[in-house]
């Protein structure tokens, strides 16, 4: 899994970096096939903003979270993609083996 992480008016500290980081891994836990995780830390007046795109095999999933803390921000939006991923995932595995789908008799 290839990180990308940036901040736009904000200095991405060591431990926000290892925090997002252990964040993440509970989404590679779930799904191996990411192949790419981009990460926008940026601050809006009082507003802490994080945005992610992760481009699985497939299909991008983008998520955007707001929040008054950075660390909480980062937590909403590691559940809200916890849960598309896992969605994603649950469809990509209803498509490939549907029960009673059989092949027709030749």
């Amino acid at each position: 899994m290839n990180l990308q992480l940036t901040g736009h008016q904000v200095d991405i500290t060591p431990s926000i970096r290892e925090y997002v980081i252990s964040k993440l891994e509970r989404i590679n836990r779930h799904f191996e096939n990411v192949i790419d995780v981009k990460v926008t830390m940026s601050v809006q007046k009082l507003d802490q903003v994080i945005e992610a795109t992760v481009h699985l095999s497939g299909r991008d999933i983008h998520v955007t979270c707001h929040d008054a803390d950075m660390y909480a921000a980062i937590d909403g939006l590691v559940d809200k993609l916890d849960r598309q991923i896992i969605q994603h995932k649950e469809k990509f595995q209803e498509g490939r083996h549907a029960p009673g789908h059989k092949r027709a008799a030749t």
